[in-house]
């Protein structure tokens, strides 16, 4: 009898030693608060749904505590796991131009080719980018993670997850938790910095409709687009050949169902893989350190830089226009590339100030030539760099 009470006793103990009571810490604790608190954004604030409630979900399964070293193969940095399979596709590099791929199929680059000084203040929102660079370098971060840590800056997650997972793979996870987040926070960080910038009057300046697009411009483009940006900077290659790629397969007119599977179908599912995946790396045991904690503090600072150059680049612009011609300045903020979300963010600081002044088409030309712009910035500090 005393024998199986001794194994009962040591089964239970066993049991115990197993278990997430056992094992949990608070930084675990922190981290499935995060969790949740991405999760009741998404749901009750829907802040970017499509990302945080992946990534939210992700984080709670990586903060799920486990005996580790126990060989179970169930975390996210545990080799062999199914998680760990995943993840290869973030570490790698193999998600983002996947996600490229979609955002061109499903982007009309009209506006953009109908005022094309347009683009500059996608590039002059690149401002962050820089900035932060420059801010990472002088807190002590190596000249690689500072530049993994300054594409934070463009708002643009899978530029932020290439290029960390070729110059800093060991930060891939807090630098890709870090740009999704602000990515989906656009309506909640910009709105400030942008009437902070602009005076009433500006923000009442009525821009003249876009012109007509002939299909003729929007299949040159993507051809063109490509052969421009990749001999500039052929590091971007991976990421602007899939977007270029993607965006002639929807301008062609003739692989409508192939255009339709890369902006539906697969773009949803490598969204749901790296949006799980990449809240899972937040593993409580491995991310919760003082230099994650700072990576989201700089990626902060670099977006409301890169909000910054933006809106200031178009009052500075203001100042070669005549009247008729100028821009508002409310579509600066657009410049990053945070598609379509910080386009939105125009469109609804504008209507705030004058219901009638719809920005939105106007403000999708800098949003889209931002997401080239972050992939250029990728591809000269991979060139500078590897």
């Amino acid at each position: 009898m005393g024998g199986f009470f001794d194994f009962m006793s040591h089964g239970l103990e066993q049991f115990i030693l197993y278990s997430a009571f056992a094992n949990i810490t608070v930084g675990h604790m922190v981290m499935i608060c995060v969790g949740l608190i991405f999760i009741y954004l998404a749901i009750a604030k829907e802040y970017e749904p499509m990302l945080l409630i992946p990534i939210g979900f992700g984080i709670l399964v990586g903060n799920i505590p486990f005996m580790e070293n126990a060989g179970l193969q169930i975390g996210i940095y545990e080799e062999g796991s199914v998680l760990n399979y995943l993840y290869f596709g973030v570490l790698k590099g193999i998600y983002p131009p996947l996600i490229f791929l979609g955002i061109g199929a499903m982007t009309d680059f009209s506006t953009l080719l109908s005022n094309p000084k347009l683009m500059l203040i996608g590039a002059a929102a690149q401002l962050g980018i820089f900035g932060a660079y420059t801010s990472a370098l002088m807190l002590g971060f190596p000249v690689e993670q500072a530049a993994s840590i300054a594409i934070i800056g463009g708002a643009d997650g899978p530029t932020a997850i290439f290029l960390s997972s070729r110059l800093a793979p060991e930060l891939v996870g807090a630098i890709a938790i870090s740009a999704y987040s602000y990515m989906a926070l656009v309506p909640v960080i910009q709105p400030p910095v942008m009437r902070l910038l602009t005076t009433p009057k500006e923000r009442l300046i009525r821009m003249k409709p876009p012109r007509v697009v002939t299909k003729r411009e929007k299949i040159l483009f993507p051809v063109f687009g490509l052969l421009l940006t990749c001999f500039i900077t052929p590091s971007a290659l991976p990421l602007l050949g899939m977007l270029f790629f993607g965006n002639i397969l929807k301008e062609s007119g003739v692989t409508k169902r192939l255009a339709d599977t890369a902006s539906k179908q697969m773009i949803d599912v490598v969204t749901i893989l790296i949006g799980l995946t990449v809240g899972a790396s937040t593993q409580a045991t491995t991310f919760l350190t003082p230099k994650s904690i700072g990576i989201f503090a700089l990626g902060a600072a670099s977006f409301v830089i890169a909000t910054f150059g933006g809106v200031m680049f178009v009052k500075f612009l203001n100042l070669f226009l005549k009247e008729g011609n100028k821009i508002n300045p409310l579509i600066g903020n657009a410049g990053v590339s945070a598609v379509p979300d910080s386009a939105r963010v125009s469109q609804v600081v504008g209507l705030q100030y004058d219901p009638t002044n719809h920005l939105l088409m106007h403000a999708m030309a800098p949003n889209v030539a931002g997401v080239i712009g972050s992939a250029v910035a990728a591809g000269i500090l991979l060139s500078f760099l590897m």
